[in-house]
């Protein structure tokens, strides 16, 4: 702060008016302090730029046309643009006209919510034109004068409207929320990364379920955006898939939600990373699909199949919004997993733990995958099942871990090297086919995983070749 203020005694020192804005004031109003402080000016760029130099400060042009400098100073990037506003057509999220030098009212006009429509001077005396102080103490997303203008301006602030709901758990004002589904066709503009990020960030924030809510209930979700691909433009479905999961109920032997309600309840209790969300988000959306659908003896509603069914379905939803490729194997091993664990007993323990080894070429993939499964089937066993069993879970995940620590599943943990085998069998397939052998024996407790052991029967599997040879 101590070098935004800096910055901004420098512009002042010049004549021109400065002021701290958007979300560092909300930050700061909140308490909480600001990880970017972006500075508003009343000087032009290339004046903003030989103010900066003067202070023997680095500065970089990023924005021309918007009017915005990137000054470093002291370790720390800050954006200084120049006070403008904005005149919007055709294009769903950038403005057609930027007017640069108008007055600190228009442009704080020109921002999306109140609470982002703040701004502070070098003194700390705060300037709230529209109430963002009131709303960020009563918990709302309130939009900058007309909602639906300010929709049709900009339609990824929609999506933006739900994520500080996840962000903050705040409220939508009535006629913010109502002038979502007014202005969907505007989203058909937006590309598929930005609305794809809108999303993952809501996916990611403390009340996820609060906006991914909000996105279904307003059409959001259902809506199309475009992608672009060798120099062609088509539209393209965002998530219409999860629509079908609200009100889809389940047996409520087991299951205290509908699928929706429990998807969300999974997602707020799955940790925070991207893998985790997009799994909990989607790992029931095969569920009251027509052909996964039935009815078990008792009449209540069954989805056998809906974790093979619905890791195909994710990884199409997933690729479609662009998700990069690691994040989207791994999303869509943990569906397919998520819905069975072995028994409590070492043997069903060995046997699952070497089916799931044929999915990873090394120990550490397998062990990264089975903690990130373990907390999925946590999230999905406290989301709402009336019988949860977390002692039972937590018995199977240290058996498993016991059984890891014990038993080799991968050729590097053989006491035995690839070139010790080599050495007497010579290179080639013999020795993996070996190297199998030895796993395969030592799971099903045959042989022990110690260097005179596996030296006995190496020794062995020569004599045996060489009979074979003389034979």
């Amino acid at each position: 702060m101590k070098t935004a203020r800096k910055i901004m005694a420098a512009l002042s020192a010049a004549g021109h008016e400065s002021y701290i804005v958007g979300g560092a004031v909300r930050d700061m109003v909140r308490g909480v302090r600001p990880a970017d402080i972006d500075i508003a000016t009343s000087a032009m760029p290339e004046r903003i730029v030989e103010i900066i130099g003067q202070q023997g400060w680095k500065a970089i042009m990023v924005g021309v046309a918007f009017g915005v400098v990137v000054v470093v100073a002291a370790g720390r990037s800050y954006e200084v643009a120049t006070l403008r506003s904005e005149q919007y057509g055709r294009d769903s999220h950038r403005p057609e006209k930027v007017i640069l030098g108008v007055s600190l009212a228009q442009d704080l006009a020109r921002r999306d919510f109140t609470i982002n429509a703040m701004a502070m001077d070098s003194t700390g005396r705060l300037i709230d034109l529209f109430g963002g102080r009131d709303d960020l103490a009563a918990g709302i997303i309130r939009a900058v004068g007309d909602p639906r203008e300010r929709f049709a301006e900009d339609a990824l602030r929609m999506f933006r409207a739900a994520r500080f709901a996840a962000r903050f758990n705040f409220t939508l004002e009535g006629r913010t929320l109502k002038a979502i589904p007014v202005a969907l066709e505007r989203v058909n503009g937006l590309s598929v990364e930005r609305v794809r990020n809108e999303i993952e960030q809501t996916l990611l924030a403390e009340f996820a379920s609060h906006g991914l809510d909000i996105m279904l209930k307003t059409g959001l979700l259902a809506a199309s955006c475009q992608a672009k691909e060798q120099g062609q433009i088509f539209s393209l479905p965002i998530l219409p898939e999860l629509s079908h999961l609200d009100g889809v109920p389940q047996n409520p032997c087991y299951h205290c939600y509908d699928v929706w309600h429990h998807t969300l309840a999974v997602v707020d209790l799955a940790p925070p990373s991207p893998v985790l969300r997009w799994a909990a988000l989607l790992h029931d959306i095969a569920k009251g699909w027509p052909e996964v659908r039935t009815l078990n003896r008792q009449g209540q509603p069954s989805d056998p199949g809906h974790d093979r069914k619905g890791a195909a379905a994710a990884a199409v939803i997933l690729d479609r919004l662009k998700v990069e490729r690691q994040t989207v194997a791994q999303v869509t091993w943990l569906i397919r997993h998520h819905l069975f664990l072995p028994a409590l007993a070492e043997k069903a323990v060995i046997k699952w733990l070497k089916r799931l080894s044929r999915d990873f070429k090394k120990t550490g993939e397998l062990e990264a995958a089975l903690l990130q499964l373990f907390e999925l089937h946590e999230a999905d066993r406290r989301g709402g099942h009336t019988q949860p069993d977390l002692a039972g879970l937590m018995a199977v995940r240290e058996m498993v871990r016991s059984v890891m620590d014990r038993i080799p599943f991968f050729p590097d943990q053989l006491t035995l090297s690839g070139r010790e085998i080599a050495g007497k069998l010579g290179n080639g397939p013999e020795v993996g086919r070996f190297q199998h052998n030895l796993l395969t024996r030592i799971q099903a407790g045959q042989l022990c995983n110690n260097s005179a052991a596996l030296m006995m029967a190496l020794d062995a599997r020569v004599r045996r070749l060489a009979r074979k040879t003389r034979e």
